[in-house]
């Protein structure tokens, strides 16, 4: 079957994106996967399919992935954190909780943090991020949907980042990182939808 390919040039693509959304009787929460290279705009896809659905009735809620990286080599640990903490107890009706990493202090916090209870009760969660498509967590997944962009656009809004100058000296380890989890889990092959996101 031929997957949906949908454009962020396209007038009212996140609408589009939100129809993909399985609709689902009361009390399940449903999980989409935001994935993709860094720079390709995983984050910018999600908040603009978290607006679509909100618009359309849904509770939603956006989790990073960077709350849940243990530092700067933690891309293959993150994965089983977001499954233990977030996805099987929404599968099993429990509550999906998780500590935020604390970049500046290079720990998870203390704290807890949940899921909000109106997302919780049946609407959408979307974790955006690399890892959120990893292999370990697709069975608990509603839709994977891969972001992608051109290399030199994406390095370019890397180069842009607003905490570039904190990001370059792990630039490269993040992308050696990113590299093998790619050829290992390899989630654009196992996406259900590919946004792409060229230049504006």
């Amino acid at each position: 079957m031929t997957r949906p390919r949908i454009s962020t040039t396209e007038h009212g693509w996140p609408d589009r994106l939100a129809r993909l959304v399985p609709s689902t009787g009361a009390g399940r929460t449903r999980v989409v996967s935001v994935e993709g290279r860094s720079g390709a705009g995983k984050s910018t896809v999600a908040e603009d399919l978290a607006a679509a659905l909100a618009a359309r009735g849904e509770a939603v809620h956006v989790l990073t992935m960077e709350d849940l990286y243990p530092g700067w080599e933690g891309l293959a640990e993150a994965p089983g954190l977001l499954r233990t903490w977030v996805l099987e107890p929404l599968a099993r009706g429990g509550r999906a909780a998780w500590r935020r990493y604390r970049w500046e202090r290079g720990a998870f916090a203390r704290e807890w943090t949940a899921l909000p209870d109106d997302v919780a009760a049946g609407g959408v969660l979307v974790v955006e991020g690399s890892g959120s498509g990893a292999a370990a967590v697709r069975d608990l997944l509603d839709l994977l949907v891969w972001v992608a962009a051109p290399d030199d656009e994406r390095a370019r809004r890397l180069d842009g980042r607003w905490d570039a100058a904190v990001y370059a000296p792990y630039r490269r380890v993040w992308a050696e990182q990113e590299e093998a989890f790619h050829r290992r889990d390899r989630p654009e092959e196992h996406a259900d939808a590919v946004v792409g996101n060229p230049p504006c």
